[in-house]
């Protein structure tokens, strides 16, 4: 949830004010890594600030109807979901120009550092913009069943969850490449900046990718040691037997011992 949250512009110690608001209290401010944006969602007014190409400068820009503001590193985009319609600003090549973009229909929009996803759930489509080499340009991805969608600082992940299935674009040596990777059975993805983890939950297993010297290679590691669900289980069940053979046998020993001092008193 926080990394999502993250890539929404909640960030640091903004993320209550900027998660919290509702229908009764609709203002929140949202962050990019330059500048900031304070928005009331009922009368559509904002106030920007910060570097000013980078998101800082919002005057003159229609914020009203507003349902979800959302960033890259450098860039503001402002979702009018009831409307299907989008303002963006910011850097220009990282996000902040989504003029050529169709938002009918959309449901979420993710982010990574240069470039935004916005996806359309129900319609098995997805609109990106920003940088092409990472992640802006997703023009032959097959969306179609995608679930959710992960992002490293370079790249994306669309994992179709029901069929056991990914597509990943972007810089390949951040994720953009997994072409690799089997998806079956997996749960969850998890992502730093440069690789992702695809963590099979049921199996006690992952598979990773992406930088290698940042964690996108873990062929080394034995994850049934640490992430098996029943590895807990078997340890505290193979103690159990273990104590229970030892009481066993000493019960055993006792009974034997008294048997012969019984039998030879009688003699």
């Amino acid at each position: 949830m926080l990394v999502q949250a993250l890539r929404r512009g909640c960030i640091g110690g903004l993320l209550l004010a900027c998660c919290a608001s509702s229908a009764s209290d609709a203002r929140e401010i949202s962050s990019n890594g330059h500048a900031f944006v304070a928005l009331r969602r009922d009368s559509g007014q904002a106030a920007c600030w910060g570097y000013s190409s980078q998101g800082g400068s919002c005057s003159g820009m229609d914020l009203s109807s507003v349902t979800d503001i959302y960033s890259s590193a450098y860039a503001f985009v402002a979702l009018k979901k009831d409307l299907g319609q989008a303002v963006c600003w910011g850097y220009l090549p990282d996000g902040g120009d989504c003029s050529g973009v169709n938002f009918n229909g959309v449901t979420e929009i993710y982010s990574n550092n240069y470039a935004f996803v916005a996806l359309k759930k129900d319609l098995g489509q997805a609109a990106c913009w920003g940088d092409a080499s990472h992640g802006g340009d997703c023009s032959g991805v097959d969306f179609s069943s995608v679930t959710e969608v992960y992002s490293s600082h370079w790249a994306f992940v669309a994992l179709k969850k029901d069929l056991g299935q990914a597509v990943c674009w972007g810089e390949y040596t951040g994720g953009g490449d997994c072409s690799r990777v089997d998806f079956s059975g997996v749960t969850e993805i998890y992502s730093n900046d440069y690789a992702f983890v695809a963590f099979k939950k049921d199996l006690g297993q992952a598979a990773c990718w992406g930088l290698a010297s940042n964690g996108g290679d873990c062929s080394e590691i034995d994850f049934s040691t640490v992430l098996s669900p029943d590895a807990s289980v078997a340890t505290t069940a193979a103690a159990a037997t273990t104590a229970a053979i030892t009481s066993t046998a000493t019960v055993t020993t006792t009974i034997v011992t008294t048997t012969i001092v019984t039998t030879t008193i009688v003699t």
